[in-house]
């Protein structure tokens, strides 16, 4: 199935009437119900022990979309030996599905990969089948968000954080540490 183009949803605001001097209709806020979502993956060799990083910063924070803000919640996943592509759609993924367990109903994902991003658009085909699973599953979760969801392809130097959670996974299971690191909001 091919999804519409994406946009970020930042349309101009619309004029007091229209060509027929009639009122315009209004356009609804974007939802601040919900995250932006920075991920990454990570192989050390490809394939290599890999990793999934993800942080979520709250969309009713002003700085949401800034590349360095805090996290609200992150996932630090150790993932084995894997590829990056792999890595990289286990993090969208597990990000999605953290996001949906916060009660989420809109995500803004600022991916470094841009693979998936026009992937997840329909943009371009899904060719390894080792990817399709992890691309029908993140499909599957952001198609349940009731106010959307958009993708879009940032710099990897705008993606440091979720970088970092990445080398935390593999460094920490190395010394002996747990797979798994999530952080929810404190409630």
């Amino acid at each position: 199935m091919r999804e519409p183009p994406l946009t970020l949803g930042l349309e101009d605001e619309p004029d007091d009437e229209d060509e027929r001097g009639a009122p315009a209709r209004s356009v609804s806020a974007p939802s601040t119900a919900g995250f932006v979502v920075r991920t990454d993956g990570a192989a050390r060799g490809n394939p290599g022990p890999a990793s999934a990083g993800a942080v979520l910063i709250s969309l009713a924070r002003p700085d949401a979309r800034h590349p360095l803000a805090a996290p609200d919640a992150s996932i630090s996943d150790y993932l084995g030996i894997q590829t990056n592509n792999v890595a990289e759609y286990t993090a969208v993924v597990r990000a999605v599905a953290l996001a949906l367990e916060l009660g989420a109903r809109r995500l803004e994902l600022l991916l470094d990969s841009k693979l998936i991003v026009e992937q997840l658009a329909g943009r371009w085909r899904v060719k390894d089948a080792k990817l399709r699973p992890l691309w029908a599953e993140a499909l599957q979760g952001l198609r349940t968000l009731p106010e959307g969801w958009v993708a879009a392809h940032v710099p990897r130097a705008q993606n440091s954080l979720a970088d970092a959670k990445c080398n935390e996974a593999i460094d920490r299971v190395a010394a002996g540490g747990p797979t798994s690191v999530v952080v929810r909001p404190s409630s």
